[in-house]
Parts: C-alpha cells; structure tokens; sequence
C-alpha cells in the first residue's frame, strides 16, 4: 500500500488548524490514496516544529527523487504558525494557488505552500480555514449568488455573490456553548446524553423573539433543574437552541430572503438548517471536510506549476 501510494503520490492536501492537524494524499488525477491526521494542531507547536509534526505522518509515503507539493490551509499560516500567510481583504475571491506563500523547509522531498486567510475592515472581521471551504464550495457551484454558512466553534456567514466573499460576520456560539456547558454554573445542568429536539426548536424560537431577554433565559436553566422538573438532557437541548436563536436573530441580515448553504459537520449544520426552515429560509447542507477537500484541489493546477 505505501508503495503505491508513494509511486502515485502528486500532491499532499493539509487542512491544519489550532488543535488537529488533517491530510489527504492526493493522486495526479485528484483521488484519495489515503488520509492521515494527528492531535498536533498550530496550539501546540513551535514554528520549527511544523515540518516534523508534518513528516511524522507522510514520511514513508514520499516518492524519493522528486519534489511533492503540500498545500496547507488554516492555523498553520497565523502569525504563531509555520508560515504568515498575509489576510486577503473583501471584497475578494476566496484564496487560490497564486496567492499561497512558500514556507521555509529542511526536507527536499517536500516544498510546502499556505493559502492565505480572508479579513474584513468594516466591521472588523478575520478567517483562516473557512475559506478554504468556500473556495471548495465555488469550485463546484461556480454560479451561486447567496449566504453560505460555516457553524463551528466560531460560526461564520458569507455574503457571495460574483464568485467573491463581498461580506462576513463571525459569531463566537460554539464557543460560548462549550464555556457555559463545561465551566459555568449551568454545567451539571446541561450534561445530559440524550438530546429532546422539542425542548431545542422551543428556546431557538424564544431566542429568536426576545433575544433581550437571553441572559435570564440562561440562568433560568439551572432554576428549573432545581425547582423544576427539566432534565440534563433538556437543558443542553434548550442551551444550545437559546445560542442558536441568538445567532440566527443576530445574522439575520443575511439569511433574509437569501438562498442559503450550510458548510459544516452535519449534525450540526443540521441544527441551523431547522432553525432557517422555521423562519421559511430552505437551505441545503455540506460537509466541511469535502469542501476543504475540494479547496484545496482547486488550487492543486497553479501550486504543481509553482513547484
């Protein structure tokens, strides 16, 4: 297997954020020979460390005698990462090979390229990974004009139209969710391992009506699992859809009469697609990992030329 691999081998696709670091090995017509991934995200590596991190997973499956690609996305090009890889500003198209930056490498199996990340001056705004995603995105719906987006951790909509990023809004609601379920005093409240899809539909919609009123909502969680009857479950249920009604109430301006595409993991992004088809917005859902994927490979033609 590693000999094919190695005979095959055309280009390495890595998506490196701050705690995972995530590859695929690429064949000259765009197949997968395999994936590989490791727990050494940018948060935990010096900037000469990243070249190891990266070696300790492909290094048995370089072609000796020849030089691969490895383009990166992501964390690895911050400020703290391998290599800086200067923010491109909207409106702009999503970065492609020409605007990648060569890092500094040991190795002479290997030249390594990051894509640059996207910022925003009015308001403030910054990406780095996600668009990547969006590139993937456009790569295989060239003609989309509408709202992509990206929930994670930090929660992104784009406004796209022409095949450029033209606006964006990041909303911290996984974050908070994550802080206010494991080091509030709602964590023993919201622990629960079932999930009630009623009790989450039912605080998204109050969320969306009266988000003046969510700091209560949110404390009202730990009164009714203690004078009331609401189960753990039901409480990570109605925290989530509080956090997600707030969101939605907060970008609405994009999604607003937009076509509307989700990129992220499904279970998730599914959560979104509801709370949008509660409000008459359709949406479709793809994955975040395909969509880095097919980023990547969209620039795969102009990094092999600067190889």
């Amino acid at each position: 297997m590693i000999g094919t691999t190695r005979d095959n081998l055309a280009l390495v696709a890595v998506d490196w954020g701050t705690s995972n670091l995530r590859l695929t090995l690429l064949g000259a017509d765009g197949e997968t020979l395999g994936e590989r991934s490791s727990d050494r995200g940018m948060g935990s590596l010096e900037p000469s460390e990243f070249e190891g991190a990266l070696l300790e997973l492909i290094d048995e499956d370089l072609p000796e005698g020849k030089v691969t690609p490895i383009i990166c996305c992501g964390m690895v090009g911050a400020r703290q990462g391998w290599q800086e890889a200067p923010y491109l500003t909207t409106p702009c198209k999503p970065p492609e090979g020409t605007r990648a930056t060569r890092a500094t490498v040991a190795d002479p199996r290997i030249s390594v390229w990051v894509l640059p990340g996207v910022m925003q001056t009015g308001p403030a705004d910054v990406m780095r990974g996600e668009e990547t995603q969006i590139a993937g995105y456009l790569a295989e719906n060239p003609d989309f004009d509408g709202v992509l987006c990206l929930p994670g951790t930090h929660t992104k909509w784009a406004r796209i139209s022409a095949g450029e990023i033209v606006s964006f809004q990041t909303f911290m609601t996984g974050e908070m969710f994550a802080l206010l379920s494991k080091h509030s005093v709602l964590r023993h409240t919201v622990n629960g391992t079932d999930w009630d899809a009623d009790a989450f539909k039912d605080a998204m919609s109050d969320a969306m009506s009266r988000p003046q009123g969510i700091a209560a909502k949110l404390f009202g969680l730990r009164a009714d699992n203690l004078v009331g009857d609401m189960t753990p479950s039901q409480g990570k249920a109605r925290l989530s859809g509080y956090l997600v009604g707030l969101e939605l109430a907060g970008a609405r301006p994009y999604w607003l009469g937009m076509e509307v595409a989700l990129i992220g993991a499904p279970a998730l992004s599914k959560l979104y697609q509801e709370g949008l088809a509660a409000q008459g917005v359709p949406s479709s859902i793809h994955p975040a990992s395909d969509m880095t994927l097919s980023g990547l490979k969209a620039a795969y033609t102009v990094v092999k030329e600067l190889n």
